[in-house]
């Protein structure tokens, strides 16, 4: 299968999981259901992702890849820490404040077994940390603070409770003017903790 065709293949197939997600939650929504909805075949979707933890991971991976383009953009080309946090602020935001991100933490906060809470940590914070904690380092060069606090602290300053209270039903989906406030002042905030 052609990559673009593969590509749009998939985009059909986990547009199916995260509806099933939203109606049955991660213990609902199995291999079968997800194959039937997006007229699919089971041995099609077994071959893809290995089983279900393997498909949702595709999924958060797929969440987490513009943040993920963007840190290694940033990285390849050397790019000013301070540029390439103030340009990742609000991608960070829209992703993890997005329908996609929060109905899956919905579910991973719903599901006993702990797998989806493993897969977005996984595909997610676990593949995107270091990255950013490499961004950081320029930023923490001279300064004595240790990159990987820095990442912590950052990601406090900017998301802070929105992501729980997005989850939670508590608050709407930002607007850019409210994540260009709070990516701004994050960065502000970072940069006069760490005397950078």
């Amino acid at each position: 299968m052609r990559d673009e065709k593969r590509q749009k293949r998939h985009e059909e197939i986990a547009a199916a999981a995260y509806a099933l997600l939203d109606s049955h939650g991660y213990s609902g929504t199995t291999m079968l259901r997800v194959a039937q909805r997006a007229k699919a075949s089971n041995e099609t979707l077994y071959r893809w992702y290995g089983d279900k933890d393997g498909l949702f991971l595709a999924m958060v991976r797929d969440n987490a890849a513009a943040i993920r383009d963007q840190l290694e953009r940033a990285l390849a080309s050397d790019a000013p820490p301070l540029e390439a946090l103030s340009q990742l602020g609000p991608v960070f935001l829209r992703m993890l404040l997005g329908e996609r991100a929060i109905l899956l933490n919905r579910a991973a906060a719903a599901d006993p077994s702990g797998q989806l809470g493993a897969a977005i940590s996984s595909g997610g914070r676990g593949e995107i940390q270091p990255l950013l904690a490499r961004v950081m380092a320029g930023l923490c060069r001279d300064t004595g603070h240790d990159p990987a606090q820095a990442v912590e602290e950052y990601l406090g300053l900017l998301i802070g409770d929105q992501q729980i209270r997005r989850v939670i039903g508590e608050v709407p989906v930002p607007s850019e003017a409210e994540i260009a406030r709070r990516s701004s002042h994050a960065l502000t905030a970072l940069v006069r903790l760490i005397g950078g």
